[in-house]
């Protein structure tokens, strides 16, 4: 699920000796208790704006110029939070950096937004993994997807005095919750646990001859879709070379499809086809090594628009997980162990 992160600041101005707020600017004050930083930073998707010095009790208070009424995010020794800021508020935080975002509360003038966004994001912490969702039948499917929907307009409604830009772009979130859904849900059906793989057919295989998912049936196989140039699918080789090492004696296929084509290869795909040989030479890499050439059918088929994508596939060519867990990530072993790996 998608979540959010917003903040909002405030300020306060004199005009004709009445304090009034002030459009150009928000002020924000507050207290960080056990904080190990005596900075926190501001930032906006383009980078940091403005960056407060705390004192030595935790305390802060500044004025800030923004540029538009947004999502900003609040960062203080590596943790992050996040706040909406919009000229005119005057807002006022406190909180534990031990328990950064989760004891945050927010009061003053605009303060209710943040505070929104906070109690959207525990609601989203308490969902739990969508993928049992989809795995209900269809009646009870859409009874759920309904109750969640109800749950976050509940959430939105009860809090009165929201900016109208943020509540305009949260009520149609929620609308949009129960499009994922159904679009999710109706792939699902489709490419879901236990269902037949997609296969890919005489992929070219780096040892010599040719492979197809056929090719490995009776093992479990878990594929890496990526690609020479592609940053994140680099970082993760070195984590599944570990994983194949470990689990080279285990009824499983660590498989790697390359992606590598001629528009990324100087227009050849002969030249594409050499520069995926060098890099896995280079690297020395292990577990089975194919190229898909011109072949896109397998990723077409299982809607690949990013890689790396990992897929986990069962002895009798079924789905276990189309959109597997990164070998990075702790928990594929867990998940390995509990198919008797």
């Amino acid at each position: 699920m998608k979540k959010l992160s917003t903040l909002f600041f405030s300020m306060f101005m004199m005009i004709a000796c009445t304090q009034e707020h002030a459009k150009e600017y928000l002020t924000i004050s507050g207290k960080l208790e056990n904080n190990k930083d005596s900075i926190i930073s501001i930032a906006s998707r383009e980078g940091i704006i403005k960056k407060i010095t705390l004192k030595k009790d935790g305390s802060f208070k500044d004025t800030l110029n923004i540029q538009k009424a947004a999502i900003y995010t609040l960062t203080s020794a590596n943790k992050m939070s996040p706040i909406y800021l919009k000229n005119g508020y005057n807002i006022s935080l406190t909180g534990n950096a031990d328990e950064f975002m989760e004891s945050f509360k927010f009061s003053g003038e605009g303060a209710s937004n943040s505070n929104f966004i906070l109690a959207q994001i525990t609601k989203n912490q308490t969902m739990g993994n969508p993928q049992l969702i989809l795995d209900l039948e269809e009646a009870a499917f859409r009874e759920k997807v309904a109750a969640i929907k109800s749950e976050y307009d509940s959430i939105l409604e009860s809090y009165t005095d929201l900016d109208s830009t943020l509540y305009t772009s949260v009520k149609q979130q929620n609308e949009q919750l129960v499009v994922y859904f159904d679009n999710a849900y109706a792939k699902n059906k489709v490419m879901g646990k236990g269902k037949p793989s997609p296969k890919f057919e005489n992929y070219i295989d780096i040892k010599g001859g040719k492979k197809s998912l056929d090719s490995f049936k009776g093992k479990y196989v878990y594929i890496d879709v990526w690609a020479t140039w592609c940053g994140p699918c680099i970082q993760q080789i070195p984590y599944l070379q570990s994983l194949e090492k470990e689990y080279h004696d285990k009824n499983i296929e660590f498989v790697s499809i390359s992606t590598d084509e001629a528009r990324r290869s100087g227009g050849s795909w002969e030249a594409a086809e050499k520069k995926w040989r060098d890099f896995v030479k280079k690297k020395n890499m292990s577990g089975v090594q194919l190229w898909s050439g011109q072949d896109y059918s397998f990723q077409q088929a299982y809607e690949i628009n990013g890689i790396p994508r990992f897929i986990l596939i069962d002895p009798e060519g079924k789905i276990v997980d189309a959109n597997a867990l990164r070998p990075s990530d702790p928990q594929l072993k867990n998940l390995l162990t509990s198919l008797g790996l």
